[in-house]
């Protein structure tokens, strides 16, 4: 994406997650938007966008942050929201293992207490360890935590996978993390 692209993939994250009211939008219960009036109040508020540029931002944002309803005419984050919305997905088998990106400085507390979801609605765990890592080197230098998500699972905590393919749960007590070797 270009640089101009990726500002306004920040911009409607921004919108779409935490502030929907920041452009004078309001998100209906599940997280979605109308494209139209996303559209329009982006224009009104000094953020330029059209159509074709918000569906190519969908469609090349490397963590496909968005989604797009089947017949085109809403879009939602794709999870990650800060705000009350409820995204529907069903829950799902997680494999033995999942991964979890962070910095140094954050081990020895998640080590001690777990991952919790702060103020968001569900700690995000990621399929492989590449994707852990680049999401903990977005802070600093990435330390990547293995999660025992299929012993979790079979300990009755519910796993969801979201549309991009993260998988969210509600926390992961600190018994389920392996430290990096």
């Amino acid at each position: 994406m270009s640089r101009k692209q990726t500002a306004t993939s920040k911009f409607l994250s921004l919108v779409l997650r935490h502030e929907p009211g920041l452009i004078g939008l309001a998100l209906d219960a599940d997280g979605w938007v109308d494209v139209d009036e996303l559209l329009a109040r982006c224009n009104a508020h000094g953020r330029a966008l059209s159509r074709e540029s918000l569906l190519e931002i969908v469609r090349t944002n490397s963590k496909q942050r968005f989604a797009l309803s089947a017949d085109g005419a809403r879009i939602r984050a794709s999870q990650g929201h800060s705000v009350r919305v409820e995204l529907g997905y069903p829950p799902a088998v997680p494999p033995e293992l999942l991964f979890h990106g962070t910095v140094a400085a954050n081990l020895e507390a998640i080590l001690a207490r777990g991952l919790h979801k702060m103020a968001r609605h569900h700690v995000h765990l990621s399929a492989d360890e590449a994707t852990a890592r680049a999401v903990g080197a977005r802070r600093g230098r990435p330390v990547v935590l293995r999660v025992a998500s299929g012993r979790m699972h079979a300990h009755g905590m519910a796993f969801y996978v979201s549309d991009n393919g993260v998988w969210l749960t509600d926390a992961v007590p600190p018994e389920y993390l392996e430290s990096p070797g």
